[in-house]
């Protein structure tokens, strides 16, 4: 509490009163305090670590019969190159001809674009689950489930992702992000080939020639 001196006067005669040292007592705002800490702590929720699953090439050697066949027309493979570059090719190399390879950019009319136009009936059907969500025809565990199910459909593309030595750590979080916004369970990340590398060459080296070596 604070204590002040306060001076009183009867008529003509003054009197002076003693000065009394000004004290400010700061106990209730300690209580004040811990009681605001302790009702943030009851209240605020701690934010859940996020984590991101990732299917890496396994260490040992596993037999060709025990391996997965995947089928060529479902195979995209994506590349990233040093200066946010990025390339990708369908299929694989066939009678020693190498598939198109295109380059595209981590914008929502790049790569995103290209990788919702190949899982497009696993998004419509995402989309159909979405709906019922809201429309509460499905519980949170039974639309978590259903919509598993259908990341692993047989029908959507299966992507493999390889980067080059220039290649930055963040362009492959970037394209890992989209695989969760397209909703494509099916990919892996893989060392680039040798192959690879002389198509992004191939690609810089025609590219340069029409732009005049710009």
């Amino acid at each position: 509490m604070a204590e002040i001196a306060i001076n009183h006067r009867k008529g003509k005669k003054r009197r002076r009163s003693k000065r009394l040292s000004t004290r400010v007592d700061f106990t209730p705002m300690v209580d004040l305090g811990f009681l605001l800490i302790t009702f943030f702590m009851l209240a605020t929720t701690l934010n859940k670590p996020q984590t991101m699953e990732l299917a890496l090439p396994a260490k040992e050697k596993i037999p060709e019969a025990e391996r997965t066949k995947v089928k060529a027309s479902k195979t995209v493979t994506i590349l990233l190159d040093k200066e946010n570059a990025l390339f990708y090719y369908e299929g694989t190399k066939e009678n020693e001809i190498d598939p198109p390879l295109i380059r595209t950019n981590y914008s929502t009319a790049g790569l995103r674009q290209y990788l919702l136009k190949r899982n497009f009936e696993v998004m419509a059907r995402v989309r159909e689950l979405n709906v019922a969500k809201e429309q509460k025809k499905l519980t949170e565990k039974e639309y978590e489930a259903r919509r598993s199910e259908l990341k692993k459909d047989k029908n959507g593309p299966i992507v493999l992702i390889k980067a080059t030595e220039g290649a930055v750590y963040g362009n492959l979080i970037d394209v890992l992000d989209e695989m969760a916004i397209c909703n494509i369970d099916r990919y892996a990340i893989l060392d680039i080939t040798a192959d690879d590398l002389r198509m992004i060459a191939h690609w810089k080296e025609n590219n340069a020639n029409v732009n005049g070596g710009k």
